[in-house]
């Protein structure tokens, strides 16, 4: 069992995991004094550059004025698509999406043209005259989901997965079934909304070469696409990034276009060039969350028992494919969250619309996914009138049966029922159901509502290929250690938990590892930091290259003093008893001609996974969670508070509990925020000029959640079980699966909703679950909806 590690002890022994230690650049962080890219000082001759965007949302594009734009004042140079030297291309996965429009324009904001200035004021000025110098021939666009798919309009052909042993199919199972629920839902999007936005920094280098500070989650991927534009060869592009004030999935693809046309830029006009776009064109440019649409059809038995299950999801995937099919693939596999479904067919389908491409956002379509089998079990429940938890436990994947998904892996290690099971008692959820009632049948406008939601969330990219990772460790001959990987650190704590895992590999105090800015020219061919995988993959590659050191040293003092015990711990080599300060070996060794440094490589072992047959296993294992939300819904307004929040969270051996704690606690509340408080509007395509804007563009106009929204009860505890794969010291990823457990919030507001009808009706309440919308559930609810 996972039992507290003594920080005394762990000190005494040379630990350095395991322990709570603040970010490594926390002191930075509150004086203010942590560089971000725009915090770098600009080299002289720096020219700022801003996108001119269209303002239709679908139509060709006959005539591009400008040169009035060249001749406003400051104005440098206006690039668009005929001055790129390379493919007009930044496309994630698919050749389909064009860094500046040409031809024709595809959503309201789309960059058309770059405009290069002597200063950023003078260049935004002279971008915001886009409307006067394009022509263009408007066309009707799509732009709901559900208006796409009915017109058969996809970025990326349909998905399906299907698993079926009744004779009669899936559909046979679910006639077959004794009750059945047939109905629609649809769930919003969701802006990352990271507090430094979307900034690159290109700078010329010498040969020919360019040099880019980028605030990115895949710095190889920008450095393959500004290679391809510029037509150069990877080797001559260097992309940098220290650190990112925020990514949360948003700057995985879509820092592509700002790294490509400040380096296009750069390399044309032979001066550094810094792109950094405003809130509201942030918003307009790029992708978010996908929102989901949803037909499903259940049957089930009179225990909730889901017998026979099929859903159509259709994502609003936007005007290019991005990254819609890994999310809907991931969105798929994730239907089944923690429920054994027999017969299940799944029907995936990214619909082209005109509006942003929509991208990563933590949790990467397994909330999604994962919501929709949440919002079926909740409904079976009030249908039957059982309390929702038991009908999602008589649901639970088995240990030793019922234990395979829809996909064909095997849950293995599941930790589910004894994980609910334990927050069940610690948070008196039975009681407090019972006092819940009793609150509610003497208080007309308030009402109060409870609910439990289990996570089960696979983790691994699910493009075999991307799960690997390395890095470098430099011993110095002082003895102070540098360490290089290929992640990027974005106020997750990635570079301290790597920072741990090397200092107890080398029996060092953490105080003497430094980890620096990620960095193309260090570690190459880099994953994303994204799918929750950045310390899985590059705490194992630092491991391994500090293992190899370790190792080499003890190698090399051991023969030297007639022994094979040697020992790092506590800042000291023990050798045959004898203890040797750290930095005496390292000077020794130097001395000696002993290589002191390493590179390390670690690939997520047994993954496979066919994308024709949907089969295979994509997970390398699982992370559990749980919570319980108790809220307050005012019925004469809508608003509501939610009152207390009880969470268990599995992330097996910690590395570092507090920054894991903190990452449940962010994630809950920004989960929270998709589904309740986050909603995003665009015009709707009525003919107006302003069709297909997007109106939530700005914090005046889209309500992300602060502190205020945090309950005044928030008991965030972690499970007490190690992992029982072989990830770095048994820890297990927690960057994306807590994201789901504040599915308690909405499920508990719904609670409420049902209980101002006397439980009698399953509430239609849709997410985000706005004040608007929990008017319209009450309003459905007491008309007996």
């Amino acid at each position: 069992m996972n039992k507290p590690i003594d920080p005394f002890l762990a000190q005494a022994q040379g630990a350095r995991v395991g322990v709570s230690r603040p970010h490594e650049s926390a002191h930075l962080h509150v004086a203010g004094e942590a560089p971000y890219v725009d915090d770098l000082p600009e080299l002289t001759g720096t020219l700022h550059a801003a996108l001119g965007l269209s303002p239709v949302a679908r139509g060709r594009l006959t005539g591009l004025a400008l040169d009035t734009i060249r001749a406003l004042p400051g104005v440098v140079a206006v690039l668009s698509a005929a001055d790129l030297p390379g493919v007009n291309d930044c496309g994630a996965l698919e050749h389909d999406d064009p860094i500046l429009a040409d031809g024709e324009v595809r959503y309201v904001g789309q960059p058309v043209f770059a405009v290069i200035a002597r200063t950023r004021d003078a260049a935004r000025r002279a971008a915001a005259r886009a409307k006067d110098v394009l022509s263009i021939d408007p066309l009707p666009p799509l732009l709901t989901p559900q208006a796409a798919h009915a017109a058969g309009q996809y970025v990326v052909p349909p998905a399906h997965l299907v698993r079926s042993s009744h004779p009669g199919g899936v559909a046979g199972a679910i006639a077959a079934a004794p009750h059945r629920l047939r109905d629609t839902w649809s769930v919003g999007g969701q802006e990352q909304f990271y507090l430094e936005g979307q900034i690159s920094y290109a700078v010329p280098q010498e040969d020919g070469g360019v040099l880019v500070h980028c605030s990115t989650q895949h710095p190889s991927e920008m450095q393959h696409l500004v290679a391809h534009v510029l037509n150069l060869s990877s080797n001559q592009v260097q992309v940098v990034c220290r650190r990112m004030g925020g990514g949360f999935g948003g700057k995985e693809s879509q820092s592509a276009v700002f790294a490509c046309i400040a380096a296009i830029a750069c390399r044309q006009l032979g001066k550094p060039v810094k792109l950094r776009p405003d809130r509201d064109d942030d918003f307009l440019i790029t992708g978010r969350r996908h929102c989901f649409h949803y037909d499903y059809d259940v049957g089930f038995d009179d225990d909730g028992r889901v017998l026979g299950s099929e859903i159509t999801m259709v994502s609003r995937a936007g005007h290019s494919a991005d990254l819609s099919a890994p999310v809907m693939t991931r969105a798929l596999c994730h239907f089944d969250n923690a429920y054994w479904l027999p017969d299940v067919a799944i029907h995936g389908y990214s619909a082209k619309t005109n509006t942003q491409s929509n991208t990563a956002f933590r949790g990467f379509g397994g909330p999604q996914g994962a919501i929709a089998i949440e919002y079926i079990l909740d409904s079976i429940a009030r249908r039957l009138g059982k309390d929702p938890l038991d009908v999602r436990r008589a649901n639970f994947y088995g240990v030793d049966e019922r234990n395979v998904t829809p996909y064909g892996q095997a849950v293995e290690d599941n930790q589910i029922a004894p994980l609910v099971a334990q927050l069940e008692a610690r948070s008196s959820y039975r009681a407090r159901r019972a006092e819940i009632a009793v609150f509610n049948a003497t208080s007309p406008v308030l009402k109060r509502g409870l609910a439990f939601t289990p996570v089960k969330f696979g983790i691994s990219f699910n493009v075999v290929h991307l799960n690997q990772a390395g890095a470098l460790v430099h011993i110095y001959a002082d003895g102070s250690i540098l360490v290089n990987h290929g992640g990027t650190e974005m106020g997750q704590g990635l570079n301290t938990k790597v920072a741990q895992v090397v200092a107890h590999e080398l029996g060092v105090n953490f105080e003497r590892v430094r980890v620096t800015g990620t960095d193309t020219q260090k570690v190459a061919n880099t994953s994303a930091t994204a799918a929750s995988t950045g310390a899985d993959l590059n705490g194992k590659a630092a491991q391994d290259a500090a293992r190899q050191l370790r190792e080499r040293l003890a190698a090399f003092i051991g023969p030297r003093h007639h022994t094979t015990d040697v020992r790092f711990a506590g800042d000291t080599v023990w050798v045959g008893g004898q203890a040797m300060p750290f930095t005496e070996v390292v000077k020794q060794a130097y001395f000696a001609r002993v290589q002191l440094w390493s590179d390390g490589f670690y690939a997520t072992p047994g993954l496979h996974w066919n994308r024709e047959t949907m089969q295979g296993k994509p997970f390398f294992y699982f992370a559990y969670g749980a919570a319980v939300s108790e809220v307050v819904v005012d019925t004469l307004t809508g608003e509501w508070k939610l009152l207390r929040a009880d969470v268990l969270h599995d992330v097996g051996r910690s590395l570092n509990p507090a920054i894991d704690i903190g990452q449940v606690e962010g994630a809950f509340i920004q989960g929270m925020g998709w589904l309740t408080t986050e909603e995003l509007v665009w015009h709707p395509a009525d003919g107006s000029p302003r069709a297909g804007l997007l109106t939530t563009h700005a914090p005046s106009t889209y309500k992300i959640p602060t502190a205020n929204d945090c309950p005044p009860v928030f008991d965030v505890q972690l499970y007490d079980a190690d992992n029982a794969s072989e990830t770095i010291h048994r820890s297990k990823a927690v960057g994306e699966p807590p994201l789901l457990l504040p599915f308690s919030v909405f499920f508990a507001i719904r609670d409420a909703i049902s209980a101002a009808g006397g439980h009698r009706t399953d509430p239609p309440l849709q997410a985000p679950a706005t004040p608007e919308a929990i008017l319209r559930a009450l309003g459905a609810v007491a008309a007996g909806c």
